[in-house]
């Protein structure tokens, strides 16, 4: 018995945008691996690229994400150039 299904079909109204083919598309046509969605109409599918852009963008710009990133080496200066580890 097979744990997941693989879906051979889209339900109506499921858009995605195929990063492979470089259209919108209804239903899973590609694999998941090389689509953006599922969108809720073939507009918004179709401005798939933006909308990661934009979204890129905000990431790259959110000064809470670089707060942690800075501070991720565990050094605790929050410069992030630290190895991480204490000399004695």
């Amino acid at each position: 018995m097979a744990l997941f299904k693989k879906r051979t079909a889209g339900k109506p109204g499921e858009w995605y945008y195929c990063l492979e083919h470089k259209k919108v598309e209804e239903g899973p046509e590609c694999p998941a691996k090389n689509r953006f969605g599922p969108y809720a109409s073939p507009e918004e599918a179709a401005h798939a690229m933006e909308t990661a852009r934009e979204r890129n963008l905000e990431w790259d710009t959110d000064p809470r994400w670089h707060e942690r990133a800075a501070d991720a080496d565990g050094d605790g200066d929050g410069e992030g150039t630290g190895t991480g580890t204490a000399t004695p």
